[in-house]
Parts: structure tokens; C-alpha cells; sequence
């Protein structure tokens, strides 16, 4: 009897270890348990820890709790401005109320994958290329707010969105590349021209500082002496400025109060009387050559 008695006990007591076995549990620190009795859901979710099942009649999902990095894959659009682009990005997100994910959808990772490319192919044709190269903030909102109306009703939220590149045609990039060029001349022309413009502008006050000051332009001359020799040149280039002439001419002019010679008075020319000037044209006139008288033998032989 006694040994029947402890035979029956260590059979129970085997069962309830098998039991205890097959219904136990453990679910992780970042996962939840969802419990369906007999295909049914079970209202309450279980927690981290040790947790105990109707071994063949309940069946327990766990569902990871932990934010979620998906890539996206790049996805091939026209923008508004008619450019061909290729735009790949990346969804963080996590599982909020684990029943409505194991329950509403049949994969959420692979709902919210799907949902992810329809949105961005949607958002590349909403938006401009500019806009998809610098105004990638308000890019990714929209994109997040565009997965995340869908996804609250599976359990899920989306925690963040961010395009990771934008890939652009070689013919783009080019013309994007002369572009930028012709903007950095043209800006550097402007600076340029604003630095003529202000150096003009002090080289003027100092024309008139030296205007005022004559000596002043004599010591910037002799400055600037100072400086060409001391290259050690074989030819020293010295410019004369006007200014230093009219200074010079300046300090030889008489000083006041110093008598001054009265300058001679012209030649007045006398008056000549007519017969002395008829004598002058005379004798400018040419002389007419003397005539000879012809021998009288000449002139009888002529006349015979």
C-alpha cells in the first residue's frame, strides 16, 4: 500500500513538473506577451518576467517592444521641376499596444515597410529639387506624419523619418556644378567691386588730407622710396606727381614785401618818313641790268 502511495506520488509529482514545464513562460525586459485561449485574445498582456500558460490550449505571442530601424529602399521618382531622381531613407518606430499589432495587421513590419515607399515616392513627386537637397527637415515631417495616420490604427508609431540621399543624373550634377561656379564669380565679383568702391572711397579723403597738407604728399613719397629700395632692385622706377611741382613752383614764388624791379617798358617803334621807306622798297626792289650803248662801226655795218 505504502509503495503504491509513493508511486502515485512521484507520478503526480512528475506530471505537475511536465506541467509545470510546458506552461511556463519567460518573456524579456523589452518584450510583451499576447495570450490567444482557444484562437481568442486574451484581454490581459503579459509582462517581463515568468508568466504561466494552459499548455495545448493557450498560445503566447511575444512582440518586441524596442524601436525599430528600417531602411527603406530607394525609390525612383520625377520631382515637380521634372527632375529624375533616386531617394532612399530610414523609419525608426516602435510598437505601442502589442495586441492591435499581432491582431489588426498580419506583418507590421512589412506593413509599415510598405507604407514607408509609397510615401516617399509620394513626397519626390510633391516636392522640387531644391527642396529635396536643403529643406530635408520639413521633408521628413511630412513624410513621417504621411506613415504615421495608417500606423497608429496597427499599434505602431513612428518615432522618426530621415531621407538618407538623394542620388541625381551625371547631367544634373553638372549643371548643378557650373551653376554653383557661376554664383561663387559672380559673388566674387560683387565683393570685389564693393572693395574697389570703400578703397576709392579712403583714397579720396586721403587725395584731400594731402591737398590740404603738401608736405604730407612729399613724406608719402619718400615712403614709398623707403620701400622700392629696400628690394635690393638694379632700377628704381621714381614717380614725379604734379602736386609736388606746383609745390615747388609755389615755394619760388617772391615773398610779400620784397620791392620788385619794374619790367622795361616795350620799344616803341619812331615813325619813318615816306621818302626813307620809298628808299627802302628800292632798294629791295632787283636792279635792272645797265644797257650799252652800240659801237658806231656796229651800227654803220647794220645799216648798209
Amino acid at each position: 500500500m505504502v509503495e503504491e502511495l509513493v508511486a502515485a506520488g512521484v507520478t503526480l509529482a512528475s506530471a505537475g513538473a511536465v506541467y509545470a514545464m510546458a506552461a511556463a513562460r519567460v518573456v524579456k525586459q523589452y518584450e510583451r506577451g499576447v495570450v490567444f485561449r482557444l484562437g481568442r485574445l486574451r484581454p490581459e498582456v503579459r509582462g517581463p518576467g515568468l508568466t504561466m500558460v494552459v499548455p495545448f490550449v493557450d498560445r503566447l505571442r511575444k512582440v518586441n517592444m524596442q524601436i525599430v530601424t528600417m531602411p527603406v529602399p530607394a525609390q525612383e521618382g520625377i520631382t515637380r521641376d521634372n527632375v529624375t531622381v533616386r531617394v532612399d531613407a530610414v523609419v525608426y518606430f516602435k510598437v505601442t499596444s502589442p495586441a492591435e499589432a499581432i491582431v489588426r495587421v498580419e506583418d507590421y513590419r512589412f506593413a509599415v515597410s510598405q507604407m514607408a515607399q509609397t510615401s516617399l515616392r509620394s513626397i519626390i513627386g510633391k516636392s522640387e529639387l531644391d527642396d529635396l537637397l536643403s529643406n530635408r527637415e520639413k521633408l521628413n515631417q511630412g513624410l513621417e506624419l504621411m506613415i504615421d495616420s495608417p500606423a497608429v490604427e496597427w499599434g505602431v508609431t513612428i518615432d522618426r523619418v530621415e531621407i538618407k540621399d538623394v542620388s541625381l543624373p551625371e547631367t544634373m550634377k553638372r549643371s548643378m556644378a557650373r551653376q554653383a561656379e557661376a554664383d561663387r564669380e559672380r559673388r566674387a565679383r560683387v565683393i570685389n567691386a564693393d572693395a574697389e568702391l570703400q578703397a576709392s572711397k579712403k583714397l579720396a579723403e586721403a587725395a584731400q588730407q594731402m591737398s590740404e597738407t603738401p608736405a604730407a604728399l612729399q613724406l608719402r613719397l619718400l615712403q614709398t622710396v623707403v620701400a622700392v629700395a629696400a628690394e635690393k632692385n638694379s632700377t628704381l622706377v621714381l614717380p614725379f606727381p604734379v602736386e609736388l611741382l606746383r609745390f615747388l613752383e609755389r615755394a619760388q614764388q617772391p615773398v610779400a614785401g620784397v620791392p620788385q624791379q619794374a619790367p622795361a617798358a616795350p620799344l616803341q617803334q619812331a615813325p619813318v618818313a615816306p621818302q626813307m621807306a620809298e628808299q627802302s622798297v628800292q632798294e629791295q626792289l632787283p636792279s635792272a641790268p645797265p644797257v650799252l650803248d652800240p659801237d658806231p662801226a656796229e651800227a654803220k655795218s647794220g645799216q648798209d
